[in-house]
């Protein structure tokens, strides 16, 4: 009887140990999942941070733009509407 017993212990301890050798998987697993999770996230901000740069850009390009179309409209109306050659460009 108490060989039994001794023999079911030992059982217990061993499936006891191979819970806890999966339970040690799983929170390897599981810490691999929350760096993928941080990377992830790393990169979504990068990606925002991009796409507030390319924002600002398309603002400045535009402003730049307009810049542009006003020197050229006060050249035009500088030379009496006549179109003008500037730069080997002619508006």
């Amino acid at each position: 009887m108490q060989g039994d017993a001794l023999a079911l212990l030992a059982d217990a301890l061993a499936l006891l140990a191979d819970a806890l050798a999966l339970l040690a998987d799983a929170l390897a697993l599981l810490a691999d999942a929350l760096a993928l999770l941080a990377d992830a996230l790393a990169l979504s901000a990068d990606a925002l941070a991009l796409s507030g740069d390319a924002l600002a850009l398309q603002g400045i390009a535009k402003f730049n733009s307009l810049r542009i179309n006003k020197m050229l409209y006060l050249v035009q109306i500088a030379s009496g509407g006549r179109r003008q050659k500037f730069f080997n460009f002619e508006f």
